[in-house]
């Protein structure tokens, strides 16, 4: 059975680290001033994937947070798969050209179809990843601030049709939760789309998930507040990630 890949989260407001609550911009948590220092620790534990989002960009209308990208890409080694803020042809050239390895494109495949649909093309499946962020079924956009009409399952599976091979799933009423992941969610995706490659997020607490994930054939996990929250220590992830 294949191994899940561990990928570590770091969102930035202002330059900083933090990590919010079902998406709740209000509820921020400060963790750590210089992101690079966090991005540092985990490549240090052996983990070599990144998820890197610029919350500040998520609800703008462009990358806001892009110095923090270039930092990161050009002091570690890490695999940096970077979101938020991506809107024009502007702003993902930006992401790439500061270091990005792939993107996330949530709010533009919801607003403009054939825009993501042209990205897809240019760029390639390899590098373009659908983040497709569920609330209730439903999809959401914008920094999760703007609910939509779209079932998440119809909607996934029409850009699979479409070509897409990587998703970021996230189940926003579990985000920082620290409730378990949303295996029932996860494990219906993968049912109809057994061959994309699916990393599972929100909500992750204990490595005691990792068995049920690998079993329904998740690719990855993206692990954000467990960390700061020393719910799940690098030490575990490293040893995981070792053996």
């Amino acid at each position: 059975m294949k191994k899940l890949q561990i990928i570590p989260a770091i969102d930035i407001i202002e330059g900083k680290c933090v990590r919010l609550t079902k998406g709740d911009y209000s509820q921020k948590k400060i963790y750590n001033e210089n992101p690079l220092e966090i991005a540092k620790e985990f490549e240090g534990a052996g983990i070599n994937r990144l998820h890197l989002v610029d919350l500040d960009g998520a609800k703008s209308e462009n990358i806001v947070n892009r110095k923090v990208l270039e930092t990161i890409a050009s002091k570690t080694g890490l695999i940096i798969d970077f979101g938020g803020g991506i809107k024009t042809d502007k702003d993902i050239k930006t992401a790439f050209d500061c270091g990005a390895a792939m993107v996330n494109i949530g709010s533009i495949a919801v607003r403009n179809r054939e825009l993501f649909l042209e990205w897809l093309r240019v760029f390639g499946n390899d590098k373009i990843i659908l983040s497709a962020d569920v609330a209730d079924n439903k999809i959401a956009s914008g920094g999760w601030l703007e609910e939509s009409d779209l079932i998440a399952y119809d909607y996934i599976n029409s850009y699979v049709r479409a070509g897409v091979k990587k998703i970021v799933c996230t189940d926003i009423s579990k985000d920082g939760m620290l409730t378990g992941s949303s295996i029932e969610l996860y494990t219906q995706i993968m049912k109809q789309n057994p061959n994309i490659e699916l990393i599972a997020s929100g909500g992750f607490t204990s490595l005691d998930e990792f068995p049920k994930l690998e079993e329904i054939k998740v690719s990855g996990i993206i692990i954000g507040k467990a960390i700061y929250e020393n719910k799940v220590s690098l030490k575990d992830l490293s040893n995981y990630i070792l053996n």
